[in-house]
């Protein structure tokens, strides 16, 4: 691929992240003039101040990134670490602990416990 072909990609990619910027702030100022003066009586926001305060937000509560890392990143991390641990475990320790979690979420994620086991056949109908 040639210099120009890269350029033209940059170029397009600059263009549509201003214009997705513009858009998002524009809604912004339209919600919060629309909301906020007459609800806790506040002044109207220009288009300038409603950009420093997308900003100063991400700033706040946004961070800057944690070390590259998304949030999948993370829960496939803490789930290869949760596979390691278990892979230690001994079958009678594995069970166990099943049996714990088990006991412990089953009510907080709507999953009735299960029930005991049954050395009968089949529940007849």
């Amino acid at each position: 691929m040639n210099r120009s072909f890269w350029l033209q990609k940059a170029v397009k990619f600059v263009f549509a992240a201003a214009l997705f910027m513009a858009v998002a702030v524009y809604v912004t100022m339209s919600l919060w003039n629309w909301l906020v003066p007459m609800i806790f009586h506040l002044p109207l926001l220009s288009f300038w101040q409603t950009l420093g305060l997308l900003v100063l937000s991400r700033i706040l509560f946004g961070g800057f990134g944690r070390g590259g890392r998304g949030g999948w990143a993370r829960g496939r991390a803490w789930k290869r670490q949760m596979v390691q641990r278990m892979e230690a475990f001994s079958p009678e320790e594995r069970e166990k602990f099943r049996q714990q979690m088990r006991s412990r979420c089953a009510g907080s994620w709507g999953r009735p416990p299960a029930p005991a086991e049954t050395t009968a056949g089949p529940a007849a109908y």
